[in-house]
């Protein structure tokens, strides 16, 4: 679609809808002054913005009987080179992040037939060191949601049990690295949606220090919230995939301040953890749905890592309790304004934006705001509310507030070196079904939240470590560090894996 100059109409509805007061006497010498002005948005479309990407094999839409979990939404096999520290590792890329060639959902109808022409920085990297991506996998419909239920293709099935939620947004990466499908995934987390899938599919996922992982060529949510990460089966294919995508790129001005690990992260992995300091979050237990039986076995195997030479002492970080107010008054009204109002990027970024994408998906739901999943026509509805009639000041002091919220977590690093709490409350929750209430709903999508989304507010690295099975189902521990302290989690989670817990493969397991 190529620029089209306005004409008076179109002035004369634009000064109605803003009560300029403007006759059309002056309207049309305003139109006439802008002559120069709509000819240099003409020369813009005749610009090529970022470079494409040579053609490739589209894939395919996997057939039922190939997508047994409902986790796969495209599928495909992509590869630049043979050798690098991926080479003979299958990855999926949520269906969120781009690979040009190949559709980007983000979960929605509204998006089926969108096709980016320029891949995700994420996707780069994976490429240039080897890494076969074997498509998308399905993610919540505009990643907002906990559970797996919302995306218009259908429900992602946990893994471990077929009637339960493989949690969400990153739904179809936790479920396929679990089913062992691909040995790795990139996720996505604004309010938990790496550790969320990873603690009920019982694998690893890390979400990163805020902008150590570049986000360009990811749909956005929220700027400050926004993060990607890797999700593996195990502690090294972790720390490998991390490995590849930590860069600086120069377009995501989120990593002004990043600060590049020198070390390897898989040289972390066979570090002791002999002398390292933890402590047990108490606010991080006993929730008000939290399973006693979930709070019981996270604590039983952090105090088991004292036969490790792990000091276990219990702190209190108070303002941990009320971080979702923190997080929904940011993530209410700065979704409405980058992910609609916005059309997915907003103004005043200097990051990469995808202007394709913009216009494609700002048209799209607009066009059809009904077809939009019940979690975001909630979030409509507040935040259109909160701007008409506090116009943004709530979402202010909340962003004032994740200032305290990220110290407070600093302070408690003056005696530890990590915090440690169930990554969720409960077990798989049920996959709901045709009777299931709007209310039910509501809860299946968001009841999990309280213990990991204070992180994507305050900025540090937390990972999903898996610690036991109640009655079949996966329970995750989450450790959270000092900002651009990856390697720590990664050293607690590998100590882990070879002393204390390995997940066993799920019943549901059937590899491509």
């Amino acid at each position: 679609m190529t620029f089209e100059s306005p004409n008076l109409t179109d002035l004369v509805n634009i000064s109605n809808k803003y009560a300029l007061e403007l006759d059309d006497k002056e309207l049309s010498i305003i139109l006439s002054s802008l002559e120069s002005t709509v000819q240099g948005y003409q020369f813009l479309d005749q610009m090529q913005e970022v470079p494409n990407v040579d053609e490739r094999d589209p894939g395919y839409h996997p057939s039922q009987s190939e997508n047994i979990l409902g986790a796969w939404n495209w599928k495909s096999e992509i590869s630049q080179t043979s050798t690098g520290i991926l080479a003979g590792k299958k990855i999926a890329i949520k269906d969120n992040v781009a690979v040009a060639g190949l559709p980007l959902s983000n979960g929605s109808k509204l998006l089926a037939d969108f096709i980016p022409s320029t891949d995700a920085t994420v996707v780069q990297k994976i490429l240039e060191a080897g890494g076969t991506i074997m498509g998308k996998a399905t993610c919540e419909n505009l990643c907002f949601s906990g559970g797996s239920h919302t995306s218009d293709s259908g429900a992602v099935k946990n893994p471990y049990d077929l009637t339960r939620s493989a949690g969400g947004s990153s739904s179809g990466s936790a479920a396929l690295v679990a089913n062992g499908e691909v040995d790795m995934a990139i996720g996505g987390d604004q309010g938990g949606s790496i550790r969320i899938p990873s603690s009920w599919c019982g694998i690893y996922g890390l979400k990163p220090t805020w902008g150590l992982v570049p986000y360009t060529g990811a749909f956005p949510i929220e700027p400050t919230l926004d993060h990607l990460g890797p999700m593996a089966r195990n502690v090294e294919d972790l720390a490998l995939l991390l490995e590849t995508i930590v860069c600086i790129d120069g377009l995501d001005p989120r990593q002004s301040n990043t600060k590049q690990n020198p070390t390897s992260y898989l040289e972390e992995l066979n570090i002791s953890i002999d002398g390292l300091r933890v402590g047990i979050v108490e606010q991080g237990f006993g929730w008000p749905q939290s399973e006693s039986s979930v709070d019981n076995l996270v604590m039983e195997q952090i105090l088991n890592l004292q036969s490790f030479g792990v000091n276990v002492e219990k702190i209190s970080i108070p303002l941990h309790r009320d971080a979702m107010a923190i997080w929904n008054g940011i993530g209410i009204e700065g979704a409405l304004s980058t992910m609609l109002l916005g059309n997915g990027y907003g103004a005043g970024w200097r990051g990469l934006y995808d202007s394709e994408l913009m216009k494609y998906w700002g048209d799209k739901w607009r066009e059809n705001a009904s077809q939009l999943p019940y979690t975001v026509k909630q979030l409509i509805l507040m935040a259109e509310y909160l701007q008409s009639n506090y116009r943004g000041k709530y979402y202010a002091i909340a962003q004032n507030l994740s200032r305290v919220l990220s110290k407070s977590y600093d302070d408690s690093f003056r005696s530890v070196d990590i915090l440690l709490m169930p990554t969720l409350p409960m077990t798989p929750t049920p996959l709901p079904n045709l009777e299931t209430s709007l209310e039910e709903l509501f809860q299946l999508s968001f009841a999990m939240l309280n213990n990991v989304a204070p992180f994507d507010i305050s900025g540090h690295p937390a990972i999903n470590i898996p610690i036991g099975i109640i009655d079949g189902l996966p329970v995750g521990l989450m450790a959270v560090a000092p900002k651009f302290s990856e390697n720590l989690l990664l050293r607690l989670a590998s100590a882990i894996e070879q002393n204390l817990f390995k997940m066993p493969s799920p019943l549901a397991s059937n590899p491509s």
